[in-house]
């Protein structure tokens, strides 16, 4: 009995191994020769996992169907892997999905290979040449996913073959010629992504007129490629599009109104082409409309006032363009708005005055380079998620009123969340508002050409993230508060042409990210010792103060500096030969000094140096000729000083004009100079005086001494 049922064990294993499909094994030596091929695999997921120690259907990356056990998805995009697809590939036959990323080479055999395949992603690899011709064959693809690549060539019209594909995404490649109407007669076509190519020609309006466009249609991305002519206004028939993309391309002509029909559009953008006329009154019909991007282009006329009904607006941008008018109340209605750039136009009247007060969302405000008049109004406050205000050269024309006012007190009200604050160029008078203080994640300052009066705030020192800090061209007085040390993370500081006066604060060496420094046209009277320890600054202007005393040697200490400016002062003493070593130097200014001693020869060091003026001072000494190894040297100027001997006229100074050696005390040189020529010694002169000598004094004391001789 025991010998009987072991019998019928023995032949029911049989039976389950025989059901067993036998193209597993193919399936797996397919895998194989993939692993094989993979030239780079960083974490070596592969070699670890990829064992035929376990099946491989419980491989990393790898899908297979419940019931045959055969692969039917391959997903190796997130491994960073680099390599080429061998032909075995073809041998997975119920494969229904391939995502890789790192392919290098297109292996057309093995596409007709592949009847399931529904999805192909080969995205953000380094795939060239053409789309093989087999590919359009795989009829059951749904999804084509080649963007990121290298391909080029026209886009095949075999692509109508693929009747069931869905997604096509062949952006941020090298495609060429026209887009064939046959593209636009895929009905199954949810989204068509072409931007960032070569395309070129028409999107012509008889293209899409005799096209049966696909309803299905919800994304058409055409941005940044050659297309011209004009926006086909029969795009309204795309009755289910949500985003459509006609950025950086050459379209002109004006912005058809039928396009306004688009009821379920969440994102428009048009920008960067040539389009011309005004914005559509119908454009408050895009009820759902998210993103709405018109930039830079030749639109005119005034924002319509029916743009307030667009309540789902997130980001518009309208700068780069011509339009007028005054900024509708409504417009301030989106509570949903975060971005808006209206910069560069001619926007003129006052900024409402429930700015802010209702857009409670707002991040980034840009209205700079406009007309626009009157004060800064309170409610900007209101916009509490505000990161980015920018309303500089908020007037451009003379004839324009300048945005005046002053800072709101306010505006401290912004500190969870402003970064960037640009009021450069608006007239704004009055302090600056202690309140400024509040702005705690501040990134840049720049309230720069105004008419601020007052002196520094010392609450500008717990403005701990603030890196690009402008207070210049305005009329502020007394010293820098030392509290401005506090800014440890502070790159660039500009202050000139204020009334600043005093001595510079000795803190600021605490500055030590410090790159840019200009406080020029101030009252400025001295510089304490610690400031030569800024060795990573790369410019330093400190031109018309009144800084007085000498200059140490410590100046060597700035290693990288590109820039000094230290002209119209008070300074006195001998040039520091320690500058010699600043080998990045480029630009160096002492004039209208009172400077003595020589010019060093070893300034014929400074190799980077390309403007020197050392004019207006007391120099004395010769022009060094070292100086002619400077071979980047364009600006040289010496005038008004006190020196002497020959002036160099081998390279660059062969270029430099009288202009450069006016007003001294004794150079001499070509006459182009306009200085005397140098005294030349006559060498042939010399050469006679022992023959001149031997005449006047040898010669008549022989004869003297004959004649004597001759008496005895």
């Amino acid at each position: 009995m025991g010998c009987v049922v072991a019998f019928l064990l023995l032949i029911r294993c049989l039976i389950v191994c025989l059901a067993i499909p036998h193209t597993n094994l193919t399936d797996e030596l397919a895998l194989l020769s993939l692993k094989k091929h993979i030239t780079f695999d960083p974490g070596n997921i592969l070699a670890k996992n990829w064992s035929t120690a376990t099946s491989f259907c419980n491989w990393i990356g790898v899908s297979c169907s419940a019931g045959h056990q055969r692969v039917t998805s391959l997903n190796l995009s997130s491994m960073k892997l680099e390599g080429n697809l061998p032909p075995q590939v073809g041998n997975l036959s119920f494969l229904f999905s391939i995502n890789l990323t790192s392919v290098e080479t297109f292996l057309s055999s093995w596409f007709t290979a592949l009847p399931q395949l529904q999805h192909l992603f080969l995205t953000n690899n380094s795939l060239r040449g053409y789309i093989p011709s087999s590919l359009f064959n795989v009829t059951a693809l749904e999804t084509l996913n080649l963007g990121g690549n290298f391909i080029g060539g026209n886009i095949s019209e075999e692509i109508r073959n693929l009747s069931n594909l869905k997604i096509l995404d062949l952006g941020h490649n090298q495609f060429s010629g026209v887009i064939f109407p046959i593209l636009f007669n895929m009905s199954s076509l949810q989204l068509i992504n072409l931007r960032d190519n070569s395309l070129s020609g028409n999107l012509q309006v008889d293209m899409i007129m005799n096209s049966n466009i696909p309803s299905a249609l919800e994304v058409l991305s055409l941005g940044s490629n050659h297309l011209h002519g004009r926006i086909p206004s029969n795009l309204h028939k795309c009755t289910e599009l949500r985003v459509l993309n006609l950025e950086s391309n050459r379209f002109t002509g004006s912005i058809p109104k039928e396009i306004c029909a688009l009821t379920k559009l969440k994102e428009l953008y048009l920008g960067k082409n040539n389009l011309t006329g005004q914005i559509p009154d119908d454009i408050a019909r895009l009820v759902s409309l998210e993103k709405l991007g018109l930039e830079v282009n030749r639109l005119n006329g005034a924002i319509p006032n029916e743009i307030g009904n667009l309540h789902a607006l997130q980001e518009l941008d309208l700068a780069f363009n011509n339009i007028t008018g005054s900024i509708p109340s409504t417009f301030f209605n989106f509570s949903l708005l975060r971005k808006v750039n209206m910069a560069y136009n001619h926007l003129s009247g006052h900024l409402p005055s429930n700015t802010g007060f209702r857009l409670p969302n707002l991040e980034e405000l840009y209205l700079e380079r406009n007309e626009l008049s009157g004060p800064i109004p309170d409610s900007i406050s209101n916009a509490s998620k505000l990161i980015v205000l920018d309303l500089s050269l908020a007037y451009l024309r003379f004839n324009g009123n300048p945005l005046g006012g002053r800072l709101p007190v306010s505006i401290g009200n912004l500190s969870e969340s402003l970064e960037e604050l640009y009021a450069f160029d608006c007239r704004i008078t009055g302090n600056i508002p202690r309140g400024i203080g509040n702005l705690s994640n501040l990134i840049g300052l720049i309230l720069q050409q105004n008419e601020l009066t007052g002196t520094i705030p010392s609450e500008i020192g717990r403005l701990k993230h603030l890196q690009d800090f402008s207070l210049a061209s305005n009329k502020l007085r007394g010293h820098i508060p030392d509290e401005i040390c506090h800014l440890e993370r502070l790159s660039y500081l500009y202050l000139l042409e204020n009334g600043f006066s005093g001595s510079l604060p000795a803190c600021l060496s605490n500055i030590t990210s410090l790159r840019e420094l200009y406080l020029g046209s101030n009252r400025f009277t001295s510089i304490p010792s610690t400031f030569w320890s800024l060795k990573d600054l790369l410019q330093i202007n400190l031109s018309f103060n009144s800084l007085t005393g000498t200059l140490p040697l410590e100046i060597g200490n700035l290693k990288v500096v590109t820039i000094i400016d230290f002209s119209t002062n008070q300074l006195s003493g001998d040039i520091p030969t320690s500058i010699t070593g600043l080998q990045n130097l480029a630009h160096f200014s002492l004039s209208d000094n009172r400077m003595q001693g020589p010019i060093p020869s070893s300034f014929g060091d400074l190799v980077s140096l390309e403007f020197l003026d050392l004019s207006s001072n007391n120099l004395s000494g010769a022009i060094p000729k070292s100086l002619e190894k400077l071979v980047h040297l364009k600006t040289f100027n010496v005038s008004f000083n006190r020196l002497q001997g020959e002036i160099p006229d081998r390279g660059s100074f062969a270029n430099f004009s009288s202009r450069s050696f006016m007003d001294n005390e004794a150079l001499c040189g070509p006459i182009r100079m306009q200085v005397p020529p140098c005294k030349s010694i006559n060498i042939h002169r010399k050469s006679k005086r022992p023959h001149e000598f031997g005449i006047r004094y040898i010669v008549p004391a022989i004869a003297s001494v004959i004649l004597s001789n001759g008496r005895v």
